[in-house]
């Protein structure tokens, strides 16, 4: 009986080759063909040629100072301070200008010169015939100019009683007449002033009279001045309006003496 396979056991079937490597002699070859390449390489680019120092040139230098230098001077604290023949203005100061004295040269003795006596005056005399000026009176006293002031001059104190209208209602028209009197009284009354109301129709609605401010205001007040003037308020009337209207009616009574309104109420 045969162990062998089928396939081996058929006629014409070939062993397949072992790869075995490279041989003795290709390895050599090789490394032979390195070591020349490498042996080349050192002969080609091993030649160089020395290196030539440059010159030394700018490079600072340490110095030490001595006693002949100036820097030893830098640890005065004076230094600038002070005067020092070794400071930047010493060339200056410690040599002294050179002063020229001026030379006086007299070819001859002073003398004065001569007055000439007969010629005194002749250049004004020239002077006043060659500049003739027309002769004019001297006015001392001009005459007196008379001018009439522009504006007459108004009495300092009023001479009878005024009214003042202000706020609101001072842009609506007063329609009423008014005549205030002059109230007899030996002392200055001081204003009386009233607060208003006045309705679409111009009629006063409402009518107070406002207190004093102060108490000079209130020394001056005269309360039968004030009830007139309350009276006289409700009176007036003013230019219809679309509404409402507050106003101020200041009333600035003119005063006559007692005196006087008692000798015109007697009989002659």
């Amino acid at each position: 009986m045969n162990d062998a396979p089928a396939d081996l056991a058929t006629p014409g079937f070939a062993e397949p080759k072992r790869d075995e490597g490279w041989p003795l002699r290709r390895w050599l070859l090789v490394i032979a063909l390195i070591f020349t390449a490498h042996v080349a390489l050192i002969f080609l680019f091993g030649s160089k040629k020395p290196i030539a120092p440059r010159a030394v040139a700018n490079v600072p230098a340490l110095k030490f100072a001595d006693d002949s230098g100036n820097l030893p001077a830098l640890n005065n604290p004076a230094l600038f301070a002070l005067p020092n023949p070794e400071g930047f203005a010493a060339a200056v100061w410690q040599k002294t200008p050179a002063v020229e004295q001026p030379s006086f040269r007299w070819s001859e003795p002073p003398r004065s010169l001569p007055l000439p006596a007969d010629s005194l005056g002749t250049t004004l005399s020239q002077f006043v015939q060659l500049n003739f000026v027309a002769g004019i009176p001297p006015d001392f006293k001009p005459p007196a100019r008379l001018s009439v002031p522009a504006l007459p001059v108004e009495p300092a104190f009023a001479q009878n009683s005024t009214l003042q209208i202000e706020g609101g209602l001072a842009r609506r028209k007063l329609l009423s007449e008014i005549n205030l009197p002059s109230l007899p009284n030996n002392d200055v009354i001081a204003p009386t002033v009233v607060r208003v109301l006045v309705d679409a129709a111009g009629s006063v609605v409402s009518a107070v009279v406002l207190p004093p401010e102060s108490s000079l205001e209130a020394a001056g007040r005269y309360d039968p001045a004030d009830q007139h003037a309350l009276e006289l308020a409700r009176q007036l009337r003013f230019a219809p309006a679309s509404q409402l209207t507050f106003g101020i009616i200041i009333f600035n009574w003119h005063t006559v003496p007692l005196a006087a309104t008692n000798a015109a109420a007697s009989p002659p």
